[in-house]
């Protein structure tokens, strides 16, 4: 999403490494570049003009002018900005004292409100907590269905009265969780093309009866300069507590996210990074500048991996490299367990010192990991445990039950046999110390 800011970042970053000290004119020089790279990745230019002036107020003092190495210093000054203008710590959800936390999910028509309500619940279920979702939008085509889609992919039940009056269905959803015991409640509400008054009113009554422990407006981060017009008028008119910003895989020039907060003063609480319920994230200001900058993203990089990893299968596959027992059966669960991290591309982003889009070229192929799935799963349970066996008719088979070609399996075969020879360097207790050593996380 941030390519296109952080590439103009770094131009803007490498005229201030080119001289070793600076005066107060390159200073303002470059804030010039930096201003225009705000712009043109759509942050409201109220917003850019408070930021150019605190960057620049500090970039002219004597801690950067009189530094060794000033462009150091006006990198840690911009991230440092960044941070405070995205809202310099995470902003949690409220969890209430008393059951249920009611969350009302507010915003515009085709924002990602159905989904997000799943999303969040969903990330709220596996933290151990027990969410219903409500159905309150009665006015747009199956939206009722859609959520009990999502209820249905993420193993939440869904609260619904058909046509009833929105208001009506938060109050007997809100008093059926209370008496079953649900202790989150999500409430899907309705939304419009454009914020009109019969929208906020209905809204307001919702406010007014259920008193919801957290309102959250969601918003699609593709809409640039409007996202920010969209939380200022809806704060206004229901006093939001925050916000969630979809689509910040999308094709995005990211403005929203540095511009939301300032204007609204309300926090960024939760982001969408694609289209599957588990890819949301909670908004980490500090990460989000490091990225930005092109600095990576080391402790998301960790989350994601924490949350793939699996203690039960790690032991279990240490204990077949010690006895060099790994099989095609198991490379396909380190597959899988690179495929519940996420995008790869993605991760990538992650690591420090490698920008935004720099692997565009580098052909990373997400459908491989499907690919390598389809061909494994096409083999018999002792073609997986003996590879050996696979002849030449076994290969078309394979191939052919994996709708795949035979050129495929041999590059599978080959990489399996090439990752055996080297699980073989590691058999036996002297190998094991030796990946002790290297810190592989198994």
């Amino acid at each position: 999403m941030y390519e296109s800011l952080t590439e103009k970042l770094a131009n803007a970053f490498k005229k201030f490494r080119n001289k070793g000290k600076l005066s107060e004119k390159d200073v303002k020089e470059g804030m010039r570049e930096i201003k225009l790279a705000l712009l043109e990745a759509d942050v409201n230019f109220k917003v850019v003009k408070g930021f150019i002036n605190s960057v620049t107020e500090r970039a002219v003092g004597s801690e950067v002018l009189e530094s060794l190495v000033p462009a150091q210093q006006i990198v840690k000054i911009v991230n440092e900005e960044l941070i405070a203008l995205m809202g310099e710590t995470q902003a949690k959800l409220e969890i209430s004292s008393k059951p249920p936390t009611i969350v009302m999910m507010c915003g515009l028509q085709g924002s990602g409100k159905t989904t997000h309500s799943g999303k969040i619940a969903a990330m709220y279920k596996k933290q151990g907590k027990n969410p219903l979702l409500v159905a309150c939008d009665i006015y747009r085509p199956a939206a009722i269905k859609q959520l009990q889609v999502v209820g249905e992919q993420i193993g939440v039940p869904v609260f619904e009265m058909g046509t009833e009056s929105p208001v009506k269905i938060a109050k007997e959803a809100v008093k059926y969780a209370t008496q079953k015991g649900y202790d989150m409640v999500f409430l899907d509400t309705a939304g419009r093309l454009h914020i009109d008054e019969v929208l906020m009113e209905e809204l307001h009554k919702i406010k007014d009866e259920v008193n919801p422990t957290e309102i959250l407006l969601v918003i699609d981060a593709m809409l640039g300069q409007d996202a920010v017009n969209v939380a200022e008028s809806f704060n206004n008119l229901l006093d939001i507590t925050g916000v969630v910003l979809t689509k910040m895989d999308g094709d995005t020039r990211g403005g929203a996210a540095l511009s939301v907060r300032y204007v609204t003063g309300k926090p960024i609480k939760f982001v969408g990074t694609g289209e599957k319920l588990d890819m949301i994230e909670p908004f980490y200001p500090d990460r989000m500048a490091s990225r930005i900058l092109g600095m990576g993203d080391v402790l998301s990089l960790i989350e994601k991996a924490e949350q793939a990893y699996d203690e039960k299968q790690a032991a279990a596959l240490e204990k077949k490299i010690r006895e060099n027992t790994f099989t095609l059966s198991d490379y396909l669960d380190q597959f899988r367990q690179i495929k519940k991290m996420g995008n790869i591309e993605n991760l990538i982003g992650m690591i420090p010192g490698i920008k935004p889009g720099a692997m565009k070229n580098a052909q990373i192929d997400e459908k491989a990991l499907g690919r390598t799935e389809a061909i494994i799963l096409s083999m018999t349970p002792r073609e997986r445990e003996k590879p050996d066996v696979i002849n030449g008719s076994r290969k078309k088979r394979i191939a052919a039950g994996a709708g795949t070609t035979v050129e495929e399996v041999n590059k599978l075969l080959k990489q399996f046999e090439q990752m055996s020879k080297m699980m073989k360097q590691f058999s036996g207790a002297k190998g094991m110390k030796k990946l002790k050593r290297m810190k592989l996380p198994f």
